[in-house]
């Protein structure tokens, strides 16, 4: 029998992260960094050599050019222990991986050469200056962004607007001249981008600081401290009345007295559970409702529809789904736009 991963363990969960021996080196990690500078050097990029670390999430430190990768992308285990702790993971495979790469790549050109100091660059993105808010109300398909990464995430800062767009010219095989084509204030960001690219590659860069913030080597709080859930003073936010959009969805056809199925009746609320992954990155990724607020959301539901004892026949399983996500998005969509989840 082969023997449990030591992440697995409770005890290993009390260990200082600066303790668990992670690297990049040795490990999938440092293939695919290999194949982003294979990627790299395909567009020219030559001169300029991002660094790579290992941090608490994805970012690059203003006026640096080090590339934070999150520390539970360096082992399989710690990425279900994020995953039953956080519920949204970011930067899992070789493709998504990849595009986290180039989009961080974008933010280490611009500081590189301090693009963000030209006055092209300013007309298009905006300042440096204004604030970065960390909870923001995207427009989703504005056609004055692209869009890469999951959330609309371009429409949070003008250096994210910049990182996207980068991140989007320089993905391999992508056309954006014809998708972008009827989006002309985006368009326009990557001509710039384009033009901009041929230029700046001839030259050494401006900055070649290397800059760890909070590098994983430097972690004295233990897995289980990390991953503490504080409990949420958003709790109130959460509405109050959705036990009649719960009953209309699962009574419609699976209260036990409807004899149109024999099929055997399964827990709703478990089937919330297990759609709350996929519903956590989808839901973010075409509405902008934050990944946290929608694992509150969806944790919500389950429990409303557990203690109202609903269920559903296992043969509806597909239409109960699409209830469920239908509900789900409806409500995050409000919120994004609204500030709340019902009128």
């Amino acid at each position: 029998m082969t023997a449990a991963s030591p992440f697995q363990e409770n005890r290993f969960l009390a260990k200082p992260i600066r303790d668990l021996g992670l690297t990049i080196t040795n490990t999938p990690l440092n293939e695919l960094i290999t194949e982003f500078r294979r990627e790299l050097e395909q567009i020219g990029i030559r001169r300029l050599k991002p660094d790579f670390y290992l941090s608490t999430e994805w970012g690059v430190p203003f006026e640096s050019i080090s590339i934070g990768i999150p520390f539970y992308l360096a082992q399989p285990a710690l990425v279900n222990v994020h995953a039953q702790n956080v519920g949204h993971l970011e930067g899992v495979g070789r493709a998504e991986l990849l595009r986290y790469l180039r989009h961080e790549m974008g933010h280490v050109v611009n500081y590189a050469y301090r693009l963000y100091e030209e006055a092209e660059w300013i007309g298009l993105f905006g300042s440096m200056s204004q604030p970065y808010l960390e909870e923001y109300r995207p427009e989703p398909f504005s056609q004055r962004f692209v869009w890469h990464l999951p959330g609309w995430y371009a429409q949070k800062h003008p250096d994210e607007d910049w990182s996207e767009t980068f991140a989007v010219w320089m993905t391999p095989g992508r056309d954006w001249r014809a998708v972008y084509a009827n989006w002309p204030d985006a368009l326009a960001k990557l001509e710039y981008c384009d033009h901009t690219m041929a230029t700046i590659n001839a030259r050494d860069p401006l900055v070649t600081t290397t800059d760890h913030d909070e590098d994983v080597s430097s972690l004295t709080a233990t897995l289980e401290d990390f991953y503490r859930i504080h409990p949420a003073a958003e709790d109130e936010l959460l509405p109050p009345g959705l036990d009649g959009a719960l009953q209309v969805i699962f009574e419609d056809f699976g209260a036990p007295e409807n004899h149109a199925t024999n099929a055997p009746r399964l827990s709703a609320g478990e089937l919330i559970l297990k759609l709350e992954r996929d519903l956590v990155a989808n839901v973010y990724r075409w509405t902008g409702h934050f990944p946290e607020m929608t694992r509150r959301l969806v944790q919500h539901l389950a429990v409303r529809a557990g203690a109202m004892q609903q269920v559903y026949p296992a043969d509806h399983e597909s239409e109960a789904t699409v209830a469920v996500t239908t509900l789900v998005t409806s409500l995050a969509m409000n919120h994004v736009l609204r500030g709340r989840y019902l009128p």
